[in-house]
């Protein structure tokens, strides 16, 4: 097996796109998947490596466990699964439609799609998940409950992954990545520390490489992390 095949969930745009095309720069073989095919085509048409694209919708999980395998197979086995596909909405109003896909996705979704890959790694007795979280995950949010507390699951469904494999004693890493905000759709109108999503990449990338088990991305969004940490909930609830 080729020891530098990845592949990457939710790679049509923004953050997934980025690491698509880093990867690729590094000389990784790639397998590009999402929702969106005609955008994966055209990605991948730009990457100076070989790459697949599989067309998969998470929320949809029975198709998309089939797909992933299928993929795996079709590269000839997989060394690296980076699991960003996502959404996420501003939902002061409690829109119960709003709240539903969010969970479908970033929690369903989600732990299907990790479910596989340490099945996967289990199996070959080596690998490396990534699961693409967020800042969020630290406190609950009035603003967007279902997506703060889904980000929340994904990091600690990646610390239980990462238990598991520990009491295994095999070499499979596991690495929650949280970032603050980037400039992709999800993150429309926000002004702070706005990272681009190749700065995003590029970091996501040396955590990857460097087998840590949790990054903050951009690097100084470990500050706020430490101030939502440590914020009482009578002061957070005035802004968050």
């Amino acid at each position: 097996m080729n020891n530098k095949n990845v592949i990457i969930i939710g790679a049509s745009s923004g953050i997934g796109k980025e690491l698509a095309k880093v990867f690729s720069e590094k000389g990784f073989t790639v397998g590009l998947t999402a929702r969106r095919v005609e955008l994966l085509s055209q990605i991948a048409k730009e990457l100076p490596g070989a790459s697949f694209v599989k067309h998969m919708d998470i929320s949809n999980t029975d198709e998309a466990i089939k797909a992933i395998e299928q993929l795996i197979k079709e590269m000839g086995g997989v060394q690296t699964i980076v699991i960003n596909a996502g959404i996420g909405f501003v939902n002061p109003d409690l829109d119960w439609e709003k709240e539903k896909s969010t969970i479908d996705v970033n929690v369903t979704g989600f732990a299907a799609m990790a479910n596989v890959a340490m099945k996967q790694f289990i199996k070959q007795g080596f690998g490396h998940l990534i699961g693409i979280s967020s800042i969020s995950a630290i406190r609950g949010s009035s603003h967007a409950p279902a997506y703060s507390a889904s980000k929340a699951f994904m990091s600690h469904y990646l610390e239980a992954m990462r238990l598991k494999v520990l009491k295994m004693k095999i070499p499979v890493t596991i690495t929650d990545i949280q970032p603050g905000f980037v400039d992709t759709a999800m993150a429309q109108g926000e002004k702070f520390w706005v990272a681009s999503a190749r700065t995003a990449a590029l970091q996501i990338f040396d955590a990857i490489e460097k087998k840590k088990s949790h990054a903050y991305v951009t690097k100084r969004w470990r500050l706020i992390a430490w101030i939502l940490k440590l914020t009482p909930t009578r002061y957070l609830a005035k802004y968050y």
